[in-house]
């Protein structure tokens, strides 16, 4: 059975390496500015806004690595393909948020009690403001590539963008109200503290779906529902059970039993099954790899079971 596929493996790696080239520089020049920034202005808010955004880095390049294995096609070794690949990537981002968001928070705790009447400084505020406009921009443009491409690690990386915008609002608010008001120093660290909930918010919704995928998630009832739909109009098809699916990152495989009438050939049962396929594949790009058990189907021993179309006409050549 032979999978289906929009995007060549080279206009894959392409366009994500592209991509993720972009957000990569963007990743660096805002986080040295923030870290610059928010030490010039003694804005711990605002510095830790600026190491999660080198975090960021960290994942740009997890991308750029995990692309070029995940588009590979399938070996000898790997009959399934590489998806998995990218199900990893996008746990490993999680993973890396939920840790920085613990540093920051740790070390927003340890420094309660320091520096708390020191006056903050404009630059570090007006660096916090221009990440919120920067990685807006990149969340956006960065998570419509990546269902373009049905890439969950490009979306994953996107919502990277999307916290590291969030983010910089607290410490924005934060170190404008310090440097209003000195005596609330406070409110600076209390930012890198909502700063860092922002950030676990975050690696639960990517670790969560990608962790799912590991352990063989299906498709919802609602999208086995319209599969089975699919299945049943093609012509010959008297039944569809025994469907199951399961993503490979953000692909998805399926198999099932379908029933046709009993009293055909062998061949022409087969050509139904393949009817089942293109019906399937014809669905997007999404689903690449589709597997068909054809069972006889006999009036007198199925009587009851759902026909998919009770007015056929009789298919016997």
């Amino acid at each position: 059975m032979h999978g289906n596929s929009s995007h060549s493996q080279y206009e894959t790696v392409s366009a994500v390496s592209r991509i993720t080239w972009i957000g990569l520089w963007a990743n660096l020049v805002l986080a040295t500015i923030k870290v610059v920034a928010g030490s010039i202005g003694h804005s711990r808010a605002v510095v830790a806004d600026g190491l999660h955004s080198l975090s960021d880095l960290v994942t740009d390049i997890a991308v750029l690595v995990g692309v070029r294995f995940w588009s590979a096609p399938a070996d000898e070794n790997h009959p399934h393909g590489h998806q998995r690949m990218e199900t990893i990537v996008a746990v490993f981002i999680g993973v890396l948020l939920a840790a920085a968001a613990v540093g920051i928070a740790w070390d927003a705790i340890a420094t309660i009690d320091k520096g708390q009447e020191q006056k903050r400084g404009l630059i570090a505020l007006g660096a916090a403001l221009l990440s919120i406009v920067v990685k807006e921009v990149m969340y956006r443009w960065t998570l419509r590539e990546g269902r373009r491409l049905r890439s969950l690690a490009l979306e994953a990386n996107a919502w990277h963008h999307r916290t590291d915008a969030l983010s910089s609002i607290p410490a924005a608010l934060a170190v404008g109200l310090a440097w209003f008001i000195p005596s609330w120093g406070l409110a600076d660290l209390v930012g890198a503290l909502i700063v860092s909930v922002f950030i676990l918010y975050a690696a639960w919704g990517i670790c969560r779906p990608a962790l799912e995928t590991l352990m063989d998630r299906g498709a919802d009832a609602e999208t086995t529902r319209r599969l089975e739909e699919v299945v049943c109009s093609v012509q010959g098809v008297k039944d569809v059970h025994s469907l199951r699916t399961r993503y490979l990152g953000s692909s998805l495989q399926i198999d099932m039993h379908i029933r046709v009438d009993g009293l055909i050939s062998v061949d022409a049962g087969h050509n139904i099954a393949l009817g089942v396929e293109d019906a399937l594949y014809a669905l997007g790009p999404h689903i690449i790899d589709v597997l068909v058990h054809v069972d006889p189907w006999m009036p007198d021993e199925h009587s009851d079971a759902t026909e998919c179309e009770p007015e056929a006409e009789d298919l016997t050549p």
